[in-house]
């Protein structure tokens, strides 16, 4: 429960990685969580009921004011870590304190952020931590697909269905037609079942390729309410090792991701991969009325 006498924290709300007015993914932040306990951040994660809420739980670790602890919890659980929120709460931070550089300590591994002032604003970067890609086991392959409707021939063959990682897990599913990609549908239910069950903290991310450097995305993340998630920057980042490890790109290189118009939400993700390391996401984010 929350501690005797602690404030009712204040909590923000932005948008990050708009790609027009009114689009971009929600979430909530809360800078000063210290006197919250789990129950108080779950509780007050579910109230605002965005994809994920960001809670800043500790500051000025070994004496640096821009060294922070950092949770993220989703309406229903806490996740290891949330791309959007990461670049929202990194953006709140430079307004008050200025830009430069911040470092997270999430629960996934230490995230290094850069925040600069441009055209459009504040942009935050994130450097995740080091990417990993599995296979799927053939049945939760097989349960996917069926999921989604689809079967092995609409799948993108320059692309093999794996899971990667950059923070959360993530299946990664690419189809090979458009007219597919956008029309699809899933039982969000039975789809949340199987992700709990493999343990995909993340989304199901499933992509359309314009070029091999950029994609169309649809990342299902059904919770609560939700269903797919209008941008995901854990998503981005594990594309990035992803494509990396497969090698359809020459490293370096920066892909771009057009998410979120699907739910009326249209977002824009720059994924920067560099020859080996963290994968590099970069986004804006703006205060929601």
């Amino acid at each position: 429960m929350q501690r005797q006498g602690a404030k009712t924290p204040t909590v923000l709300r932005y948008a990050a990685f708009a790609a027009t007015p009114g689009g971009g993914n929600p979430a909530g932040i809360v800078l000063d969580a210290t006197e919250l306990a789990d129950a108080d951040m779950q509780r007050i994660a579910a109230d605002i009921g965005y994809a994920e809420t960001a809670f800043v739980t500790e500051r000025n670790l070994a004496g640096n004011p821009r060294h922070l602890r950092i949770r993220y919890f989703s309406p229903v659980a806490e996740v290891p870590f949330c791309g959007h929120a990461t670049i929202a709460t990194a953006v709140v931070l430079a307004e008050r304190e200025g830009t430069g550089a911040f470092e997270f300590e999430t629960p996934a591994g230490p995230v290094l952020m850069e925040t600069s002032t441009g055209n459009t604003g504040i942009t935050a970067s994130f450097t995740s931590v080091k990417p990993e890609v599995a296979p799927l086991d053939d049945g939760a392959e097989h349960e996917l697909l069926k999921l989604l409707g689809l079967a092995h021939g609409d799948l993108d063959i320059r692309y093999p269905l794996l899971s990667a990682f950059a923070g959360n897990w993530h299946p990664v599913v690419v189809l090979r037609d458009k007219a597919v990609f956008d029309g699809f549908t899933f039982d969000p239910r039975a789809m949340r079942t199987l992700m709990d069950a493999q343990g995909w903290r993340g989304t199901v991310t499933v992509l359309y390729a314009n070029s091999p450097t950029s994609f169309e995305a649809r990342n299902l993340f059904p919770v609560g309410t939700l269903t797919e998630d209008p941008a995901t920057g854990s998503a981005a980042a594990s594309l990035g090792g992803y494509l990396r490890a497969i090698e359809s790109v020459t490293a370096p290189c920066e892909v771009e991701v057009r998410q979120g118009s699907h739910i009326g939400r249209p977002s824009l993700l720059k994924v920067e991969i560099p020859p080996t390391g963290g994968i590099v996401v970069s986004g804006t984010a703006t205060k929601i009325s």
